[in-house]
């Protein structure tokens, strides 16, 4: 009956728009209620999360390529080392695409999140990789190279066009709607590195950031009048957060509209406890949604003994090494990977067939979450 009644409450948030409902904005959360909430929280500690056999988030959600068989084992896997939420890629195309249907393959895969005690945090929008997102059958990853297929959500057309707002905002209101007093979810991340232009790996809008930046605070306010019951972030992830001063637009608006804040960092463990301390002063709890890369220096074993000490959730990148490759580092962009190993997986946790990548990772990650303490 819950499923049914998702179901239902899944196809009226695409009508929300024209039925003219409004109201006051609901305020961001004080840092009473975000400290409050995070007190209740166990430590939490996963990945982000793709299974092995999707190379994009439109292949791990549509319902020709939808696998909750592969996903059942792999966070399995992840219940066994004490890994407790994942984080997770929604994509604005599927609600465009079958509202009802996603909605129920995204309660299907909260039931299986549930039946092995993780509670994720969904991703609503992203900035990284192709700006040219297609529903449909995705192609194949190129061969040796690191996350390949991963998509934009909106794409560049669609940010582009102020007439696509309307869509993104059904979306939003839609999937929040839906799922916004679900207690199996634990935080929404309503926008993955909103000002990333990709570094020359794809061509990005002139104004991506600009636009961005405009629609970033409306997406918060979205999912807030949506119904949120869960805390909503945006994650910082480049420059100096030492001083507000010293903050970008799009840094200022993450920090101020955040419930939580959230960071990331891929570097050695001086660094990131280095930026711990910089967000320390707004009094809210932190969560690391991005961190770990072997050969960059950024290590479990540097990492998440800090993230425990601060009381820092901490999210690596990539839980098992499958179709988007994320376990090549970020130069076989350029130079890729097709006739060797790199001598260091850059990401991932497990190889495809369950084995661990590093019997001593899994080891520390196991006694460091067998011992929680907040």
């Amino acid at each position: 009956m819950r499923s049914a009644v998702r179901w239902l409450a899944a196809v009226a948030g695409t009508l929300w728009l024209a039925s003219g409902a409004s109201a006051l904005p609901p305020e961001r959360w004080s840092a009473e209620k975000a400290n409050a909430w995070y007190a209740k929280q166990p430590w939490l500690v996963g990945s982000n999360y793709t299974p092995a056999t999707a190379s994009n988030e439109l292949e791990m959600w549509q319902a020709a390529t939808f696998d909750p068989k592969r996903i059942d084992l792999e966070l399995g896997w992840a219940e066994g080392i004490g890994l407790n939420t994942m984080r997770v890629f929604l994509d604005d195309l599927l609600w465009k695409q079958d509202a009802a249907g996603f909605s129920k393959r995204l309660d299907e895969f909260l039931a299986i999140c549930a039946k092995h005690h993780i509670r994720p945090v969904l991703v609503l929008f992203d900035s990284v990789w192709d700006p040219d997102p297609k529903l449909g059958p995705q192609p194949p990853p190129r061969p040796g190279v690191h996350n390949s297929r991963w998509l934009q959500s909106p794409g560049a057309k669609a940010l582009e066009d102020p007439n696509e707002y309307p869509r993104l905002e059904a979306y939003v209101r839609g999937v929040v709607g839906t799922f916004g007093h679900d207690e199996r979810i634990v935080a929404w991340d309503v926008w993955n590195e909103p000002d990333n232009t990709n570094g020359g790996s794809y061509t990005d809008p002139k104004d991506k950031v600009q636009r961005v930046n405009e629609l970033l605070p409306k997406v918060f306010a979205w999912a807030r009048e949506a119904g949120a019951q869960q805390p909503l972030t945006s994650g910082v992830w480049k420059g100096d957060w030492s001083d507000p001063a010293k903050l970008g637009a799009t840094e200022k608006i993450q920090l101020q509209e955040s419930d939580v804040i959230s960071f990331h960092n891929y570097d050695k463990a001086e660094e990131f406890e280095k930026r711990i301390k910089w967000l320390q002063p707004y009094g809210r709890p932190i969560i690391c949604t991005e961190y770990m890369a072997r050969g960059n220096g950024s290590t479990f074993e540097g990492s998440l003994p800090v993230a425990k000490k601060y009381n820092v959730a901490a999210i690596n990148w990539g839980l098992v090494a499958g179709k988007t490759q994320t376990y090549l580092p970020w130069d076989s962009w350029k130079k890729p990977y097709i006739d060797r190993e790199p001598e260091v997986w850059f990401h991932e946790i497990f190889r495809k067939d369950g084995k661990p990548y590093k019997q001593q990772e899994v080891d520390l990650i196991k006694k460091l979450t067998t011992s929680r303490t907040k």
